[in-house]
């Protein structure tokens, strides 16, 4: 029987090692690895050949997803050690493992925001969740492939017609509603499509009404999101690896109107996430949301809202960001001493950068205190 799934869900056991020598064997993707090296591999010679050799005997025993994540709950591990200064979980207590829910988190990084997230719950006996994926990271196979491996689906909101597009994005709601109530396992999908590049946490209503596609006709929105258990997620990194990349984005888009992916910049976007120094993280699981039958979506993603901005951890490079940009706040809320080094660390940091660059870099790390001064 065909699995009408099959082109968004992720990979099977029985398809795993194929799926990475796949990946292997694509010279993009070694290319994109090779790029992230010591600059000296460029110049030695067959450096590419033995690169693949090395990635072969790294995946050869690789057979299983359960296996492929435990490769990558290691380098998340190593990641957390050697990246992440202190690691602060909460709310743990507000989720069952023997329940499945729908995880709608804030957006910061392309890859780190579920990884954190799937890590920190199966270090306390949940099982790892699905990831919804936009098909806009998936123009290259192999980061599709990847990302397939680790659980995740891809959304479709790209098409020929706006039937195509909804055809793709029902079918994708579907699957939603399939794993969460008849799968036994949980989904984590991002507030809005795209990191928030300006720091402003707010859910996406088109995102809620994809979810709700599926089931319209049999119950009302209320009723279905309370089956699917919304769990509102909020992550905070007091140093974002991609900071000056995302203000430089936004700083063209200002300019000229729109922007333009250079080649693997979603993948360097994703290495620089894992790979780069973060400070302090926070990470809040808030309890699950109880909705009246009739509520609608505006309604929902105020509610949504109001979780992950409460539940966001300010850290002292917020408040940096806020003094240099003259943006009023409690000083009772950082240490002086712990503020005024803050502000020259981001000083420095923003010295050298353009003005519209600079002006978006900061309010990226402003923005939240606003936010949580704008709470109702």
């Amino acid at each position: 029987m065909t699995d009408k799934f099959s082109s968004i869900k992720p990979y099977s056991d029985h398809e795993v090692n194929g799926v990475l020598n796949r990946i292997i064997a694509n010279d993009n993707f070694i290319d994109a690895l090779q790029s992230q090296q010591n600059q000296l591999a460029k110049f030695i010679p067959f450096s590419k050949f033995f690169l693949k050799k090395y990635m072969l005997r790294l995946i050869k025993n690789i057979n299983s997803v359960d296996a492929y994540q435990l490769l990558y709950e290691k380098l998340i591990k190593d990641m957390i050690s050697s990246k992440i200064d202190n690691f602060n979980l909460s709310g743990l207590d507000n989720i069952d493992p023997k329940q499945n829910y729908l995880f709608i988190s804030n957006h910061r990084d392309i890859t780190l925001d579920p990884a954190l997230l799937n890590y920190a719950i199966f270090q306390h006996g949940h099982k790892t969740f699905n990831i919804a994926i936009g098909d806009n990271l998936i123009k290259d196979s192999w980061v599709s492939d990847l990302m397939r491996l680790n659980k995740s689906f891809i959304i479709k909101r790209s098409g020929n017609s706006k039937k195509e597009i909804y055809k793709s994005l029902k079918l994708a709601s579907e699957f939603i509603g399939n794993k969460i109530l008849n799968s036994n396992e949980s989904v984590w999908i991002a507030q809005r499509q795209g990191r928030a590049k300006d720091g402003i946490d707010a859910t996406d209503t088109s995102i809620l009404k994809m979810i709700y596609l599926s089931a319209k006709k049999d119950m009302s929105i209320g009723e279905y999101f309370n089956k699917l258990k919304i769990v509102p997620i909020s992550l905070s990194y007091e140093i974002d690896p991609n900071d000056v990349s995302k203000a430089n984005e936004l700083s063209i888009i200002s300019s000229n109107g729109r922007y333009i992916k250079s080649k693997n910049e979603d993948f360097l976007s994703i290495y620089n996430g894992i790979f780069g120094n973060k400070g302090n993280v926070s990470l809040k699981i808030c309890k699950p949301v109880n909705l009246d039958k009739d509520i609608n979506f505006d309604s929902i993603a105020e509610i949504i809202d109001k979780k992950i901005i409460s539940g966001y951890k300010l850290h002292s490079s917020n408040y940096a960001a806020a003094s240099l940009l003259r943006i009023g706040f409690d000083k009772n809320e950082i240490a002086e001493e712990e503020l005024n080094k803050a502000v020259n660390e981001m000083s420095n940091k923003v010295s050298l950068l353009s003005d519209g660059v600079r002006k978006n870099l900061l309010l990226q790390y402003a923005n939240p205190i606003i936010q949580k001064q704008n709470l109702v």
